[in-house]
């Protein structure tokens, strides 16, 4: 279980995460697991991954092959990369593919948010991409994060990273599935990249 969150505001993004495991009713906490982070770093982009902490280590050994050229720029080539990743994922590391008899499309088993220069980005299971104008949040303390978003984004004192991590402390306060220490990161955004409407 976990907490992510990103936002865009000004000339800057940002991406933020909780860094708590849950199983069940136990918890490993940053006091006891020493890789605890929930980013993932490919490039000059940042990952957000929800879901079983081991698609962390999968994606960081699948994008660090050579043949591997990632695009997070726009959400048809985030689709594009996707699409290749979750062949990998079957093929290469056993993926069990879920769903229901009745869902259109297998299922990845994760979602993700993408914060980069290009702006914030998320991406479901089902490997829908949307590409965020102002803020969004995953996984299990998302709507306590959203609501805190929402009702603190028009705060002219308050930036990108400073925003997100707010989302995320908002959802260890009322989730128990999201833990402290916040684990963040900041991004100037591209000169010239216009925010989608």
């Amino acid at each position: 279980m976990t907490t992510i969150v990103v936002v865009r505001k000004d000339r800057a993004v940002a991406i933020a995460a909780d860094t708590m495991t849950k199983w069940g009713s136990g918890k490993e906490t940053a006091d006891y697991v020493l890789n605890h982070g929930k980013l993932l770093q490919v490039g000059d982009t940042w990952l957000g991954l929800t879901g079983n902490a081991t698609f962390k280590t999968i994606l960081a050994d699948y994008f660090a092959r050579p043949k591997v050229k990632p695009r997070f720029d726009t959400p048809l080539a985030i689709f594009r990369t996707w699409q290749a990743l979750h062949a990998a994922l079957k093929s290469d590391y056993q993926l069990l593919p879920g769903g229901h008899d009745d869902e259109p499309l297998e299922s990845t088993r994760f979602d993700a948010l993408i914060a980069n220069r290009h702006g914030i980005f998320g991406v479901v299971a089902h490997r829908t991409v949307q590409e965020f104008s102002r803020y969004y949040a995953f996984g299990s303390g998302s709507n306590y994060a959203m609501g805190a978003l929402h009702a603190l984004h028009g705060s002219r004192s308050l930036d990108a990273e400073t925003l997100a991590r707010r989302g995320v402390e908002a959802a260890a306060e009322f989730d128990d599935a999201t833990g402290l220490p916040i684990d963040s990161h900041r991004i100037t955004l591209q000169a010239g990249r216009k925010r989608m409407r």
